[in-house]
Order: C-alpha cells, then sequence, then structure tokens
C-alpha cells in the first residue's frame, strides 16, 4: 500500500515560506538605524535648538556676552530685568505686539482652516463644472511671490483706509492657496466615495457632511496646516512693516524697532525680545504637537 505525499498549497500571493524570513529580516532591516543615522540626527537637533537656547542664553546675560570669545554656554542671572525692560519699552510697544500678533495669528488660522477644509472637500469629492480650471488657478497663485504683490495690496489697503489696523495684516490672508491644495489632497485618499454617498443616503445635506463626516476625517492635516498658518502669521514681518506702524506694531515690527530704533543698538533687548517672541510658538507647539502628531499616525494606520 503506497501513500502518496501532497505538497500543501500556498495562497496566491503569498511569498514561499523559504523567503517569508528573508522578507520580514529586510523589513526589520529597513528601520533599524544605523550609528551614523543617529549621528545625523544630534547634529540636525543641535543645529535647529542651538539658536533658540542661545537667545535665552544672552537674554539673561548683558552686552559684553554677546562678543565673549569663548561664548558664555550657561544661563545667567538677568533674564527677567532685561524682561522688564523690553516689556516697558514704550517705543517699541512690545507688549501691544505680542496681542496683535497673538490676535492676527488665531483670525488667520482658524479662517485658512475652515475655508481650506471646505474647499478642499468640495475639490476633493463635488462635481461641479470648472473644477479643475478652478484648482488650476489657485494653484498658479501659489507660484507668485508675496513681494509681487505688495505694491498694489498696499494702495488697496490705502483706498480702503486700513493701513495701520490690523483688518490689513488679516483680511488679505484668509484664505490660501497652499492650504487648499493641501487639504484637498489629503481628502482625495483619506475620504471614501462610499462614505459621502452613506451620508447622502441618510439624507444628509453637503453642509452637514461636511461638518459631520468630512472635517472629523480631516482632522490630522487640519491640525497640521493650522500649525503650519500661525507660525507663519506669527513670524511675517514683511507685510506688517509696511502696512503698520509703531502704534500698532506685530511682535516682529516690535523686534525691528528694539533692534533699528536706537542710535546704538542695544543687542540685550534685541535678544530677549527675540526669546520672548519664541515662547508663544513654543507653548503652541507643545499644547497641539501631540495631538497633530497622533493624527498623523492615525491616518497614515488607517490609510
Amino acid at each position: 500500500m503506497s501513500t502518496t505525499m501532497t505538497r500543501p498549497r500556498s495562497v496566491p500571493g503569498t511569498p514561499p515560506s523559504g523567503k517569508r524570513g528573508k522578507v520580514r529580516s529586510a523589513s526589520a532591516a529597513l528601520w533599524d538605524a544605523s550609528p551614523l543615522t543617529y549621528l545625523a540626527l544630534i547634529i540636525t537637533i543641535v543645529l535647529s535648538v542651538f539658536p533658540i537656547v542661545w537667545s535665552f542664553i544672552v537674554a539673561s546675560r548683558d552686552n559684553s556676552a554677546v562678543t565673549d570669545i569663548p561664548p558664555p554656554l550657561t544661563p545667567g542671572p538677568n533674564f527677567f530685568d532685561n524682561a522688564s525692560r523690553v516689556l516697558d519699552n514704550t517705543d517699541a510697544n512690545f507688549v501691544y505686539g505680542l496681542i496683535n500678533s497673538a490676535i492676527v495669528s488665531s483670525c488667520v488660522t482658524l479662517s485658512v482652516v475652515f475655508f481650506s477644509t471646505l474647499a478642499g472637500f468640495a475639490f476633493a469629492k463635488l462635481k461641479f463644472r470648472g473644477k479643475n480650471a478652478l484648482l488650476l488657478i489657485i494653484i498658479l497663485t501659489m507660484m507668485i511671490p508675496t513681494q509681487v504683490n505688495i505694491i498694489p495690496l498696499y494702495l488697496l489697503m490705502v483706498k480702503f483706509d486700513w493701513t495701520n489696523t490690523l483688518q490689513a495684516v488679516i483680511v488679505p490672508f484668509l484664505v490660501k492657496g497652499f492650504g487648499v491644495f493641501m487639504i484637498r489632497q489629503y481628502a482625495e485618499s483619506a475620504i471614501s466615495d462610499e462614505l459621502i454617498e452613506a451620508a447622502r443616503v441618510d439624507g444628509a445635506s453637503t453642509w452637514r457632511t461636511y461638518w459631520s463626516v468630512v472635517l472629523p476625517a480631516l482632522r490630522p492635516a487640519a491640525a497640521v496646516l493650522g500649525l503650519l498658518t500661525f507660525m507663519e502669521t506669527w513670524n511675517d514681518f514683511l507685510w506688517p512693516y509696511v502696512v503698520l506702524n509703531g502704534d500698532t506694531p506685530t511682535v516682529q515690527v516690535s523686534l525691528n524697532i528694539l533692534a533699528t530704533g536706537y542710535y546704538k543698538t542695544d543687542y540685550v533687548q534685541v535678544f530677549t525680545g527675540t526669546a520672548l517672541a519664541i515662547v508663544p510658538l513654543l507653548l503652541v507647539f507643545i499644547a497641539f504637537g501631540r495631538q497633530i502628531i497622533g493624527g498623523i499616525m492615525e491616518g497614515s494606520v488607517k490609510a
């Protein structure tokens, strides 16, 4: 009596058992970081963090720290005294500049996130005539440098009598082409057509579909866009410098007054103002950084 040995069938699309171990080892090796990778990361972190740390070190010392060789690498005892001098400086209006920057950055960020998610959803999932042409126009606006628009935009602000007012630095930036394009690209892959159709079958209007279905799905991209927009608006100098004056400054205009408004530059005041201007950005990143990173990872896992 002879027995017949049958070879087990392999699942289509599955590598042979001998190759599976190689595939797993190759994928594991892909994620193993070499010592050179760690060295490159450490150098990148040091180069990125050093300007911030150096600003706080000089802000805690006197003007001699700027020219000391070797430079001091530890904080001094004068930070609060220097900060008090900067905040009490009536020419720079630094406190007023911080408040104005917070108002401008918050308004611009909320508006950009709202309109970008709304328009991005429309371009990604709705069907209407001229959609591709309108998207092309939005992409073309991203190719125009900001400096090219300064003169006509300034003349428009003069026509509206908005110079030296906050609406001059808020209204022109309520919508940004980059935000619309970014959200459109994310919504194209993150939101399935079946999800939109299910909402319509349930009787949801387009607005209800956007608010209850689309917006929660766009949360990771919206968080990243919000953080980038807030940082960009907070750090913007050129346009506020053109359209505002020392009576209605943003924080960057106040820093410029500290650096150029006197016969002799007080570098300690400049570095102290810079350190104080960095603090709100650090707080925003600390408050929302974990949610942003978690949202990105959640979106990548779902994809």
